[in-house]
């Protein structure tokens, strides 16, 4: 073996080594976190979510999602107005007040009765909004218009 053939074993060791270690860690996947007191809606959204490649997590309210966020930062919040605790609106403007958080898109999951404070969530920095009840075709829809969904391998 000549010296100049030293750096390219060195090299190929390296990459075999990189090769194993990333292979314990899947691409980066996006982190969707779905908060709501409707234990129906958290499982209708992790279905609709299942089919594609992302980690789906849930909270009850918005006081027990800032635990999920800080256990797991989301790419991505669906979050609905009216819970007990601390209501969408709140946590929203608690969310945009913190320089760490304030750059997660939130996706506010809203009912007929929430239309006064509709027009004000585009101001509180809400990305987009979406009317309940709706299936999971309009939830994918609003989704991939934030965030890239790519569909689960076999």
């Amino acid at each position: 073996m000549t010296l100049s053939a030293l750096p390219c074993l060195i090299f190929a060791s390296a990459a075999k080594e990189l090769g194993a270690l990333f292979s314990f860690y899947p691409l980066m996947r996006p982190t969707i976190l779905t908060v709501d007191d409707s234990k129906a809606l958290r499982l209708l959204v992790g279905d609709a979510l299942g089919k594609f490649d992302c980690e789906t997590n849930e909270a009850a309210n918005g006081f027990n999602a800032f635990f999920a966020i800080e256990r797991a930062r989301p790419d991505l919040i669906l979050l609905d107005i009216s819970m007990p605790v601390m209501n969408g609106v709140e946590m929203l403007s608690r969310l945009k007040a913190s320089p760490e958080l304030q750059t997660i898109p939130v996706l506010m999951l809203t009912s007929p009765a929430d239309h006064a404070v509709i027009p004000q969530l585009a101001s509180l920095g809400a990305s987009d909004t979406l009317m309940k009840p709706f299936n999971a075709a309009a939830l994918i829809d609003k989704i991939g218009r934030i965030l890239e969904l790519k569909p689960r391998g076999p």
